[in-house]
């Protein structure tokens, strides 16, 4: 109940300040530098006090942000009722300033608490912000270069406010479309154009000599920070999923900043000198960003072979082998169960150091006798399987090939070593049971040593 009373306090007195402008008469000290800050410092209860879901951080940067812009408003504004003896435009220039890296680092996690972000996601969201960037300043402050001011300090204030407007928008725009559309994303949004649109019309009037301290346009940023802080109430995306970037955004982004290089190139003098910053900026994150997703692909596929690789022999696994009789169904082929005779004594004489070189030789006899477009796998410890497509004379073939290859012994460190196989055989006629039935050859075949079975 409280804090809807403070919600709703915040806004009237907004409306209040707003109605003040149309009537000077009952503007003054009071309406100006007090009720005119209470708004800014109302606007920090509404963050602090909005309802959170493990998630303290972004009102924690926000309400710093409108702090620091708070202080940046009371230092300008004081000295048009009290004479101070310090600094007070330098100060109050250097607090609205803080309010951006504040505001900024808040986005992600303000926007959508749980998900998690990736490293990709930071490149991508500041390539589309530099890129953004560097449009926004061709666009809309080569215009005002002539008439920033030609003191240093001046000039530099003049433009950093409205560079760190474009990239805030950007970067805004960004999170948005990785994380979707929502009730708090649109309303933190709105709050962010409203107040940068304030703060581009401020510097026109500024340059044009047609601001005076108290005008209405004075009450756009309150009304940006407002709608900021209110955004905290609106329920943020609750989905926990990396957040990705249309790939067509980054596109766009490095295309306007490699256009932009091409034209200080061609034409120079035609484009202010920073762009060069943003334009560089955004090509190298562009280049970095995809050397990482390169080595992040080629990590998943090397994955993705170990997983559906048997780490002994380097054959095909289990797993590998029965996704692909998914593919095997319908073709003219046979399946080949292979067991080996007489393996287990040799781990129990020579050890299972040998017992592995072993099962590497048989891999490689095998492999070397099976016709090219046979698939050979490891199904676990001794035993083995094919997948053939051929006809059933052709398979017998092959099966009695692999049995051949076991007809001479094995030498591991001097040592003899003498296996044979058992092979079990089934049609693949498209019964789902092909596994089923080649493990019963297999079995008929060892119990009664007929070394190839079909059934």
């Amino acid at each position: 109940m409280h804090t809807k009373l403070l919600r709703a306090i915040s806004a009237s007195l907004l409306v209040l300040h707003l109605a003040l402008s149309f009537l000077p008469a009952f503007k003054g000290m009071w309406s100006e530098l007090y009720l005119y800050n209470a708004i800014a410092a109302a606007a920090i209860a509404v963050v602090l006090t909005a309802p959170r879901v493990n998630e303290y951080l972004a009102p924690a940067l926000i309400a710093a942000a409108i702090g620091f812009w708070l202080i940046g408003s009371l230092l300008s504004s004081i000295p048009t009722y009290f004479s101070i003896a310090m600094p007070t435009q330098t100060l109050s220039n250097i607090a609205y300033l803080l309010f951006y890296p504040c505001a900024i680092l808040a986005l992600p996690r303000m926007i959508s608490p749980n998900r998690n972000f990736s490293l990709l996601w930071l490149f991508d969201a500041a390539i589309i912000a530099l890129g953004l960037s560097t449009l926004g300043a061709a666009v809309f402050l080569k215009p005002l270069l002539p008439h920033a001011g030609t003191e240093p300090g001046q000039a530099l204030f003049a433009l950093m406010n409205p560079i760190a407007d474009v990239v805030f928008i950007s970067i805004t725009l960004a999170s948005v479309i990785a994380y979707g559309v929502s009730r708090r994303s649109v309303t933190f949004a709105c709050g962010v154009l409203i107040f940068s649109i304030t703060d581009f019309l401020y510097l026109g009037m500024h340059i044009s000599g047609t601001y005076t301290f108290g005008s209405l346009i004075d009450d756009g940023w309150l009304l940006g920070l407002l709608v900021v802080a209110h955004s905290f109430w609106f329920q943020s995306s609750q989905s926990s999923e990396d957040g990705t970037i249309n790939p067509i955004f980054i596109a766009v982004s490095v295309f306007l900043s490699a256009t932009y290089l091409a034209l200080i190139a061609l034409r120079p003098g035609f484009l202010p000198a920073f762009i060069l910053i943003p334009a560089i900026s955004t090509l190298i994150l562009a280049f970095i960003r995809m050397t990482i997703a390169l080595k992040a692909s080629r990590n998943i596929g090397a994955e993705r072979i170990l997983a559906r690789t048997d780490e002994l022999t380097g054959l095909p696994n289990r797993r590998k082998l029965i996704s692909e009789i998914e593919n095997f169904m319908g073709k003219d082929g046979s399946f080949l169960l292979l067991d080996l005779d007489g393996f287990k004594p040799v781990n129990d004489l020579h050890g299972h150091a040998t017992g592995d070189k072993v099962l590497q030789q048989v891999a490689t006899r095998f492999s070397r006798s099976l016709p090219y477009g046979a698939l050979l796998a490891r199904l676990g410890g001794d035993e083995f399987g094919v997948l053939y497509e051929g006809s059933y004379e052709s398979a017998m073939d092959v099966a009695l090939a692999l049995r051949a290859t076991l007809s001479y012994p094995f030498t591991i460190e001097n040592v003899d070593i003498h296996i044979g196989v058992s092979i079990g055989m089934a049609a693949n006629n498209g019964a789902p049971d092909l596994l089923r039935r080649a493990d019963d050859a297999m079995y008929r075949a060892k119990r009664e040593g007929l070394g190839v079975c079909r059934l």
